[in-house]
């Protein structure tokens, strides 16, 4: 299993707007694609009026990965009204081997 990790930061105030854009747009991706286990939003917020968000999404392979981001599987993969929210856009995602997991997640055998 290999967890794909992707970190931004958004206005505090846009968080609930920004929870409800990334499930119909990223979060629909995710999990329409063939080998996705499931995927996780998390908010972290900083005393400026700006928040740290991360999606974390688990795949079963390397190949189904590439089904959801194309071929370079490190680029960050942005959608049309992302600059709306962002106030970044990391070009790149990190990728981890998953050793061990006690989560229930989708379709892991």
């Amino acid at each position: 299993m290999i967890l794909r990790r992707w970190t931004g930061r958004i206005r505090t105030a846009d968080k609930a707007d920004y929870a409800d854009y990334i499930e119909g747009t990223g979060g629909a991706d995710y999990t329409s694609t063939p080998g996705n286990l499931g995927f996780q939003m998390l908010f972290r917020d900083r005393t400026d009026g700006i928040s740290e968000v991360t999606t974390l999404s688990w795949w079963r392979s390397v190949d189904d990965i590439r089904a959801f981001a194309g071929e370079d599987i490190e680029a960050a993969r942005y959608y049309p009204e992302d600059n709306r929210f962002l106030l970044d856009r990391p070009r790149t995602v990190d990728h981890f081997e998953v050793a061990k997991n006690s989560l229930p997640l989708e379709g892991q055998g």
